[in-house]
């Protein structure tokens, strides 16, 4: 059924057809207990969760966790699968936005396990615009503009994993060493990033170093490189670009705001007095209090432990990748 794009509502009729379609989905017998109920709920729990009240901002509308930022942190480990149970519905219907087909999606697998009827209402919107999203996530913790573009420096090291964020690679030649080359490599190839679609269906930026001058000092050999959709977002959107501008330019002025927007990240939360003393009410009451050591074999990524609200992540992780390996065996 096509959707009237003058309302910002979905009719009675309309999601009809879209409950009836998620109730068909639900029943996956080589899929951890036979439902992709308890997933869903997560999916919908985890996605409304970001909301904080102090800056009203974050909670499900928008569908952030389409963008690495928010797919890609720990504790949403292994909700990529729930994400995917819902692509052909997203198909079927596409005038629906991600975030109500995700809260909707929940609220029928909860009547439909037994439980209650939950009152719903449509009207959620999907980010669409990268350099929204990126201040959606850091605004509501208090970055302006200037610090989202110098926290993003930080994608200078390290890479990204499929099997983590959705994405592959690494953004720069040199991934371990700390410098301004992630914004003068993104300058320099402006013209020259490709979309590429990865097997799972994400979409990133690439392209193959070529200018010896931008290569790594090491004379390591050029291999495709990688940009996300948020990074490219630096170069379009008019008050981050002159940043990256700055920032590929000086070094010294980009580690200069790092340094001080990264302590300043690191001291979110964090209450002190004149002194210095963290004055939080869990430090005031307990003290400097050290948690006993865990075990020096890395565990599952997100597995944070019980209690912690990463600690479902691991085990979830694991249910998925079983369950899509018994999948792509019956392919075979």
């Amino acid at each position: 059924m096509a959707q009237d794009t003058s309302t910002q509502q979905p009719t009675a009729a309309q999601l009809k057809e879209v409950k009836a379609a998620v109730r068909q989905l639900l029943h996956q017998p080589d899929y951890d207990d036979g439902s992709a109920g308890p997933v869903l709920v997560r999916l919908a729990w985890h996605s409304a969760g970001t909301y904080c009240k102090e800056t009203n901002t974050g909670g499900s509308n928008g569908a952030g966790m389409r963008y690495e930022k928010e797919g890609g942190d720990p504790a949403n480990a292994g909700l990529q699968h729930a994400r995917a149970f819902l692509e052909p519905v997203k198909k079927q219907f596409p005038w629906i936005t991600y975030a109500d087909l995700w809260t909707l999606a929940a609220v029928v697998a909860i009547r439909e396990m037994g439980g209650p009827d939950v009152a719903w209402r449509g009207g959620r919107t999907d980010f669409t615009d990268e350099s929204k999203h990126l201040r959606h996530v850091f605004y509501r913790m208090g970055f302006n503009d200037q610090e989202i573009v110098a926290l993003s420096g930080a994608h200078n090291l390290g890479r990204c994993h499929s099997d983590r964020s959705g994405f592959e690679g690494k953004w720069v030649n040199n991934p371990t060493r700390f410098s301004n080359q992630y914004f003068k490599v993104l300058l320099a190839n402006e013209k020259a990033w490709k979309k590429k679609r990865l097997p799972n269906g994400v979409e990133q930026f690439v392209y193959v170093e070529e200018d010896a001058d931008l290569a790594a000092d090491d004379g390591e050999k050029p291999e495709e490189l990688m940009m996300l959709p948020t990074d490219m977002a630096l170069l379009s959107d008019p008050a981050f670009r002159p940043w990256v501008e700055k920032y590929a330019k000086d070094k010294d002025l980009f580690f200069e705001h790092f340094s001080k927007v990264f302590a300043k990240l690191l001291e979110l939360g964090i209450r002190r007095d004149e002194s210095g003393k963290v004055v939080n009410e869990e430090n005031v009451e307990d003290g400097y209090k050290s948690a006993p050591k865990k075990s020096d074999t890395a565990t599952a990524p997100g597995d944070q432990g019980p209690g912690q609200i990463g600690h479902e992540a691991g085990p979830l992780k694991e249910e998925n990748e079983r369950f899509q390996r018994r999948k792509n065996g019956a392919k075979l």
